[in-house]
């Protein structure tokens, strides 16, 4: 199915449907999530970045801080 036709059969759905359309998507996406193809250097950076965390060497921030902070930056 082409995408104009897959978007007109949704603008004709009723918003309960098209939630739950979403819902299956996103499902489905977690459930093919572990086939994601992930190149060698974000394996890496992972890695790093893991073994940072452990060692307490990587300084954490919650939501609300990063989400006030961005506010003030982009006001």
């Amino acid at each position: 199915m082409i995408s104009s036709k897959i978007i007109e059969v949704i603008d004709n759905m009723e918003l309960s449907d098209k939630l739950l359309l979403v819902e299956d998507i996103w499902d489905s996406i977690a459930t093919s999530n572990s086939e994601l193809p992930m190149s060698e250097w974000q394996k890496s950076e992972l890695k790093k970045r893991y073994s940072e965390f452990q060692d307490g060497r990587l300084e954490l921030y919650n939501w609300e801080t990063v989400h006030e902070n961005l506010k003030q930056k982009y006001k």
